[in-house]
Order: structure tokens, then C-alpha cells, then sequence
């Protein structure tokens, strides 16, 4: 266990089933384990930190946003370090909302940013947003892990679930080893073909309610479109920057764009 801990847990909008494919993409060692309804986890190595010096929360905003695309759902990246902690909420092509707490607990984020987050996730636009506040406000007794575990606690009423003893403030070696006792699943790269063939097979069933009428067609075409015309940019700069998440979210974009513009002309007769 590091002197200082360093780690990560990435919260997805999504069943594990869902999540599997778009995690592989990452390549990464992760362990992967449902989190409640509709929910599950993904426990990082740390490899990007640990070895290479890069920011955890540059890091985890990368993945987040490669794993939201993926899923198509939102995904709250919780990070922490000996100085800070924070959050990053992905949800698709919007911009990544996040907040960020020193590690005595003082807030030094955007109200707003609380708002918004309850918002995109569709939580209480009162109660949670309420419950949200005290997050913010200054708290002698509240410290980055305990701000943390009280967004969590919030989570719980949107159906998160996480495993037992699986919260901020260890390293990332404690996260995994109180993951694998509670049987989580290996994430492994395999491979761009093994990877793609997952992705064909996540966007088949995720563009199939569309292809059925002919006029979705155009829709799958534009989403297609889009989703390369953002990817390629993104991957470019995450290149330039050395940044391993924000070039894996580009890259992700990518090979969605390609197989929503190769699915759909499969399955236009005479394509």
C-alpha cells in the first residue's frame, strides 16, 4: 500500500454486462463487479499514476468519458490523492461536469457543478439537490473521504449499491483486493479484433430498435458520423498531451462511428 493513497473507482450507469465491452477498450487491468441495479464498478490498477506520473483525475476523466460513450450511460469517476479528491461525471458528448475537495474537506468547486450533476444523472432536482448541498459548504469535521462516501450515500437512493468495504480514501492495490474477495471479473485487453467484435456486437443491439424503420437509418448515419468526426480530433490531442484516458475516449469514438456507419449499411438492402 502506497505511504500516500492514490485511487479510483469508476461508477457506471450501466449492468456489467454493458460495461465489459467498453472497459476492454481502456486497456487496462481492471476488475469489473455489479454495483446495484442498473449499476456496476470498475476498479483500476493504477498503472497511468503510479508508473508514468500522470494526474489521476486527468486520468479517470479520459476513462470516463471512453466508458460513457461505450454504455451510453453516465459514469462518475471518484478520485482521490494525498492533496485532493473529487468527481468527474461523463455523459456522452456533453461536457464533464466534476468537483473538487481539498483533502481537510474544504469544497473549492462550482456550486452549479452539484446542479448539474443531479440533473444528468436524474436524481431529485429538490431533495438530492438539497441533500447535495452540505457537500459544499465549509465543515470542520468533513474531510475529502467522508465528502466522498456522503456522495455515495446519495448514489444509494439512485439504486448504487457498491461492495462492502469497496470506498474511498485506500490505494488501489486494498480496492482490488476487497473486489476480487467479493468476486469481481477480470478486465483484460485482448486485443483490437476480440475488442471490436464486443463493440459490433453492443452497438447491433443498441442501434436495433432504429434500423428496423427505414427513416432511424439516417439517424444511425449521423450518429455515426459525429461520433468520428469527435474521436478522431480527441484521439490527436490526447496523443499530443501523452494523456493515455483522453486518447482511449477518442479512440473509442472512433471505432463506434466506424461500426454505427458499417452497421447501418449492412442492413440497408442493396447497400
Amino acid at each position: 500500500m502506497n505511504a500516500t493513497p492514490t485511487g479510483a473507482l469508476l461508477l457506471c450507469r450501466a449492468d456489467a454486462s454493458a460495461t465489459r465491452a467498453p472497459a476492454q477498450l481502456l486497456r487496462e487491468q481492471l476488475l469489473l463487479a455489479p454495483a446495484g441495479e442498473g449499476w456496476s464498478v470498475l476498479v483500476p490498477e493504477g498503472r497511468p499514476w503510479r508508473d508514468s506520473g500522470e494526474s489521476v483525475e486527468r486520468v479517470l476523466a479520459g476513462w470516463a468519458s471512453a466508458v460513457a460513450i461505450g454504455t451510453s450511460g453516465p459514469v462518475v469517476a471518484l478520485w482521490w490523492d494525498g492533496e485532493r479528491a473529487g468527481f468527474t461525471l461523463a455523459s456522452g458528448f456533453r461536457r464533464q461536469v466534476g468537483y473538487v475537495w481539498l483533502a481537510d474537506g474544504t469544497a473549492v468547486g462550482e456550486d452549479e457543478a452539484m446542479r448539474t450533476f443531479a440533473a444528468r444523472l436524474g436524481l431529485d432536482p429538490v431533495l438530492d439537490v438539497q441533500s447535495l448541498e452540505p457537500l459544499t459548504r465549509p465543515d470542520p469535521e468533513a474531510d475529502a473521504r467522508s465528502r466522498l462516501l456522503g456522495l455515495i450515500a446519495l448514489l444509494s437512493r439512485a439504486g448504487l449499491e457498491l461492495p462492502p468495504g469497496l470506498a474511498p480514501g485506500e490505494s488501489a492495490g486494498r480496492l482490488r483486493a476487497t473486489a476480487h474477495a467479493h468476486g469481481a471479473q477480470t478486465v483484460e485487453w485482448a486485443g483490437w479484433r476480440d475488442a471490436v467484435r464486443a463493440e459490433i456486437q453492443a452497438v447491433e443491439e443498441g442501434l436495433d430498435h432504429w434500423l428496423r424503420a427505414p427513416r432511424q437509418r439516417t439517424r444511425a448515419q449521423v450518429i455515426g458520423a459525429v461520433q468520428l468526426g469527435a474521436g478522431v480530433p480527441l484521439a490527436i490531442w490526447g496523443l499530443r498531451r501523452h494523456s493515455a484516458g483522453w486518447f482511449t475516449a477518442g479512440t473509442v469514438l472512433i471505432i463506434n462511428g466506424v461500426i454505427d456507419l458499417a452497421v447501418d449499411r449492412a442492413r440497408i438492402p442493396g447497400s
